[in-house]
């Protein structure tokens, strides 16, 4: 699915669903390493406990809930006419 065009909002509204009597806040933002990962992890309370998710913002600008996949050093060939 794709969601670059979803704000972090959206993304918060469809996976925790809050509500006025079950807001869900911002507990922490992280940006970590030379890579500049960005993460927001966001709770709300729910009967059962506290909930939380971390989001991590993507570089084609979408929010998801796994990380961004690493870049990897990789060869390539190409052929040349003679």
């Amino acid at each position: 699915m794709y969601t670059a065009d979803k704000s972090l909002h959206w993304i918060v509204d469809k996976w925790l669903a809050p509500s006025l009597a079950t807001p869900a806040r911002v507990t922490r933002m992280r940006r970590a390493g030379s890579r500049r990962v960005r993460g927001v992890c966001v709770e709300t309370s729910r009967p059962e406990g506290v909930l939380s998710i971390v989001f991590f913002r993507h570089d084609d600008g979408s929010w998801n809930v796994f990380p961004p996949a690493i870049g990897r050093p990789a060869m390539n060939a190409c052929l040349q006419a003679a």
